[in-house]
């Protein structure tokens, strides 16, 4: 099978990841580059061996079918458009876009294109989830009860280079993290039904202490300490607490799922590997639970490989865009349930995306 040629736009922080593993799937070719600083992109060409371009150079390309968008998420809705109106399916680092009309926009063109459309995080298809997904189907929690998510942060001014759209519209930390989260629960639990939260900004101004902006101001855009509760359709409920605010630290764990028959400490969802633990109902101790996949580095890109393996063979792309609409909707409903002290009713569903099967080798899909 021949392989995918691929054109990245975004040259950013989290463009190496993608290109150095642009080269280790069966499914992709990354060949190009580009980026509003037509600069910067030739010098991350130059660093990974492609070529650096224009935005519109790359979207002219006959030979590149399909684009990997790393904007800005404010700038994701209009580059995915972009890219279908050029014939190309589109993979979309997450949020899949800012608000869901957005989305509905992005979807509806792919549909009417004949294109397909994909979203991250993809670390739901790395070793840890997936191992924890089947657990969970061979019936070691017994009947899924509930789930509870956390990711406690005190900000990504202290660290990142140019933090200012984590406090913008389109940033928080439920628009970063939270696809992580959420993409984890629905891909072991299934879809959501209906959400309620509650959300507060509670610092309006932030001190960037990372260089090279160090001591410049961010006035803060977004609430940044968000809880949610989860009515799973399948019956479990769930709570996802995420936060830019916790400045002293925290202990609690990322996700755990509780069941009729036990209960399984799942791996950070921002990893595609980690320890797994599950306690038997009953037994006084844990276990530590072997990881029975591969993929465990590392392995950024391998949502978007799975959608070029879909768009060539013709099977469901696990990293779908009905997924990623599932999860940015219920991450709005959670606000909407803040503001109107309601619950939210889900509007849209997803398929649980299918699992690996077992004997893969690293960077295989199927």
């Amino acid at each position: 099978m021949h392989k995918l040629k691929v054109g990245v736009i975004g040259t950013g922080n989290i463009s190496s990841a993608y290109l150095n593993n642009g080269t280790k799937f069966d499914s992709m070719e990354i060949v190009a580059c580009a980026d509003l600083d037509v600069d910067r992109a030739k010098a991350k060409a130059e660093e990974f061996g492609i070529r650096g371009c224009s935005v519109e150079e790359l979207l002219a390309d006959p030979e590149i079918g399909m684009v990997i968008n790393l904007t800005i998420p404010q700038a994701h809705a209009a580059v995915c458009l972009q890219a279908l109106e050029a014939g190309k399916h589109v993979y979309v680092e997450k949020p899949f876009t800012v608000t869901r009309e957005e989305a509905q926009q992005v979807l509806e063109l792919a549909a009417r294109k004949g294109l397909l459309v994909g979203s991250a995080p993809d670390t739901f298809l790395g070793g840890g989830i997936q191992t924890s997904i089947k657990l969970i189907e061979d019936g070691w929690i017994g009947t899924p009860i509930g789930a509870t998510a956390f990711m406690m942060s005190g900000g990504h001014e202290s660290w990142h280079p140019a933090p200012e759209f984590y406090y913008q519209k389109g940033g928080g930390p439920m628009f970063d993290m939270g696809p992580y989260y959420l993409t984890a629960m629905v891909a072991m639990l299934g879809p959501i039904s209906r959400v309620t939260g509650m959300a507060r900004a509670s610092f309006p101004e932030r001190t960037i202490t990372s260089k090279p902006k160090f001591g410049q101001k961010i006035q803060v855009e977004v609430p940044t300490h968000v809880a949610g509760m989860i009515e799973f359709a399948a019956g479990p409920i769930g709570t996802l607490l995420t936060s830019f605010d916790v400045k002293g630290g925290s202990t609690l764990p990322r996700i755990e799922v509780y069941g009729s028959a036990g209960t399984l400490l799942v791996p950070d969802p921002n990893t595609f590997g980690g320890p797994i633990q599950f306690k038997r109902a009953g037994s006084n101790e844990w276990s530590d639970i072997p990881l029975v996949y591969p993929n465990t580095d590392n392995v950024r890109g391998l949502g978007a490989a799975d959608l070029a393996k879909a768009a060539l063979t013709g099977r469901k792309a696990r990293p779908s865009g009905e997924l990623a609409y599932h999860v940015l909707e219920a991450m709005h409903g959670f606000f909407d349930a803040a503001e109107q002290g309601a619950h939210y009713t889900m509007k849209s569903t997803c398929d649980k995306p299918a699992p690996f099967t077992l004997g893969l080798h690293a960077h295989s899909l199927d």
